[in-house]
This record gives C-alpha cells, structure tokens and sequence, in this order.
C-alpha cells in the first residue's frame, strides 16, 4: 500500500524513494539528500542511504559534473562561465566542478561559439542592421556574457557585425563607479 505524500518514511521506503528519484533524473548528492531529509523517519538514514547509493554507484557528484559539462558544451546553447554557475548551484564541489568544465570545452573554440550563439539567437534578422543600433548592440553582449561566454568572445563576435563592438572594449575595462 502506497503512503500517502506527507508521511516519514523508514529507511527501505526512503530508499525505494531515492532511487525513484535518480531513475526520474540524475541528482547530485546535496541535491539528492535535500530531498530525502523532510521525507525522513529518522535523518541518520539519509546518510546511510547516500553512502550505498555511492557504493554501488548510482550516485556520483564526478559523473554528473562530466555528463552535465559536456551535454551543455556540445549544444553550444552556453558558455564555460554558466556551465560552471550551474553546477555550483546543484552543489556540486567547486573543484570537481571546474575539472568537468574544463575538460567539456576543451578543445572547442568559444570565438565561434559565441558567433554561432549570436547567429540562432538572431536568425530571422539582419545582424548587421539591428547590431547598428547601440541600445541593440550592448543587449547583445549583456545577453552573450548571461549565456556564459568570456567578454573577448563575446566582443570579438560581435565585431563580426558592427563596428562599434570597439565600445563595448572600453566599457570592460573601465573601473567601475563607486
């Protein structure tokens, strides 16, 4: 008999649940534990259960970060900087984050990312005519650097288009205004 949603559960029910947890998605171990805490009878069994699920695999911070990293890298969608924001907010341990960043763009090159990026966000329109317009052009780069890519690459796409990326160099390195 299934019970109902706002009941503790034992330690065989919690760990029937967090494994129907990790076959809906995959979950990191701080993600995975947050969600088995309020449905706990007793909270050491959370432990416990975290602890086999690493033995026998089905848990692996490593592992996500790697799938995670490399799915966000071949889709091209973001850059290194927001791949990396979003792991951390999944919990996972900075250096294991940076490693799976790392190792996902390796090898690919964010200058035509960026352009590529630039290029499906705008495609029913001409770059040129609407990256003219600097209202236009700044939007553009705060949305590419949102996207995750560096501000060179994000300038040095932009340049492709206008002529007044050139700005957009000077505003970087501009201090900022107290």
């Amino acid at each position: 008999m299934r019970k109902r949603r706002g009941q503790l559960l034992e330690e065989t029910e919690l760990r029937d649940y967090a494994l129907r947890l990790l076959a809906a998605r995959a979950l990191t171990v701080a993600q995975l534990k947050q969600r088995l805490r309020p449905r706990a009878a007793d909270p050491a069994s959370v432990e416990r259960i975290v602890t086999q699920l690493k033995e026998y695999g089905a848990l692996d911070d490593r592992r996500f970060a790697d799938s995670f990293s490399s799915a966000r890298a071949a889709s091209g969608q973001f850059g290194r900087t927001r791949v990396l924001a979003e792991l951390l907010s999944r919990k996972v341990a900075p250096k294991v984050a940076e490693q799976a960043v790392r190792r996902a763009f390796e090898g690919l090159d964010e200058d035509r990312m960026a352009a590529e990026w630039l290029e499906r966000k705008y495609r029913n329109q001409d770059l040129v005519a609407v990256l003219a317009q600097p209202a236009r052009l700044a939007a553009a780069y705060r949305r590419l650097r949102h996207a995750g890519f560096s501000s060179g690459a994000a300038i040095r796409a932009l340049k492709r288009y206008s002529g007044q990326a050139d700005r957009l160099e000077e505003l970087e390195e501009a201090p900022p205004a107290d």
